[in-house]
Parts: C-alpha cells; structure tokens; sequence
C-alpha cells in the first residue's frame, strides 16, 4: 500500500478479516491524513457481509452491532440477525451464559492449567448469542459480580461531531445506561409470580 494510496474497501475488508500485511496496518495507523470517507466505507463493508437490511451505526464487537431499526429504535443485533434488545441496556442481559466456577472448568481454558484463577475468587463468564451460539464476550470478574456494560457510546455525539452528520432521532436520552430498568423488571415478575 502506497502513502498516498486511498483506503479502499477492499483494504479496509482485509483489515477486517486479518489478513492485510502487517506493514499495510502500520502504515494505515501512521497516516496522517485520513479518508473523510473512511468510516462510511467500514460501515458500508460490515452492511455487506450481514443478512439483514437493518440500517448498522457502530460495530461494537466481532459479531455484534448497534443498529437504527427505524427512527426510535437503536438496538444491538448480531451478525445472524439476533436481537439483544435496547443498545442502552447491557446486551449481555439477553444471551445464554455459560460460567465456569470450578478448577476442572478452569483447565479446559486455561493452558497450561497452573495460571489459571482461583476459583474462589473468580468467575468466568462467556456470554452466547441465543440465536447462533457464538460466543459474544468473556469476562473474568469476582463470584456474584454484576455483568460488566462494556460500552455504552454517546452516538449522537459522534455522528454530529466527529462525522458531520447527524443522526435524525437525535436525542439526549439516547447517552443513558438503562441496564437497571430491566433489571427492576425482572424482580417484578418475580415477586409477582
């Protein structure tokens, strides 16, 4: 790849894919002048390689999305089409968990077996998606800790400042971990039931 070389979307596909050659990847970090059009040129990229229409406004992990499903509705969607509700809550509040608690469990990730955790003092948590069963994320957090929210990204802010274009539902409550709503919920049904 050339200094000067415009950022295809070929090039920004084998980023994605991991297979541009590492001197192309460090010479894409040092660039110093950047592609207005880049980011929309990665959006346009990730649009391509999904099976559904839903309209894709941040990439959040290899198989996960922050969707515009239409104006009032931003929710994160797998690659396979999964929904995992509002993008404000926890997404992990909406997927199969599988937690390794045990040494034994410990061993069948960790190699060789001598570094892994004490059970007594962590959790390993791998969260699936309920519709392809890939694995979303792992944590390794305290017994009884909550689901860590990875990240909750002011959209708006950046659509309007960073990229110059404004999403059209704009909206202040949009930046506001609503984690805790469903939470609530769920202990309603419970103590109803």
């Amino acid at each position: 790849m050339e200094e000067d070389k415009t950022v295809t979307k070929e090039i920004i596909a084998n980023l994605i894919d991991g297979v541009l050659p590492d001197v192309d990847v460090e010479q894409l970090q040092r660039m110093g002048r950047k592609d207005s059009d880049r980011f929309w040129k990665y959006i346009e990229v990730l649009q391509e390689r999904v099976p559904w229409h839903d309209r894709i406004l941040l990439r959040l992990t290899d198989h996960l999305y922050i969707v515009q499903k239409r104006a009032g509705e931003r929710i994160v969607k797998c690659d396979c089409g999964e929904e995992l509700g509002d993008y404000r809550v926890n997404w992990k509040m909406h997927t199969l968990v599988r937690t390794r608690r045990t040494s034994s469990e410990f061993e069948e990730v960790y190699t060789p077996s001598y570094v892994a955790p004490e059970p007594k003092w962590m959790t390993i948590r791998e969260y699936l998606c309920p519709g392809c069963v890939s694995q979303l994320g792992v944590e390794a957090v305290p017994p009884g800790y909550p689901p860590m929210f990875d990240m909750l990204p002011d959209l708006d802010a950046f659509y309007r400042d960073w990229l110059g274009a404004p999403l059209e539902d704009e909206d202040i409550s949009w930046f506001e971990d609503r984690t805790a709503t469903i939470t609530a919920a769920w202990l309603r049904e419970n103590s109803n039931a």
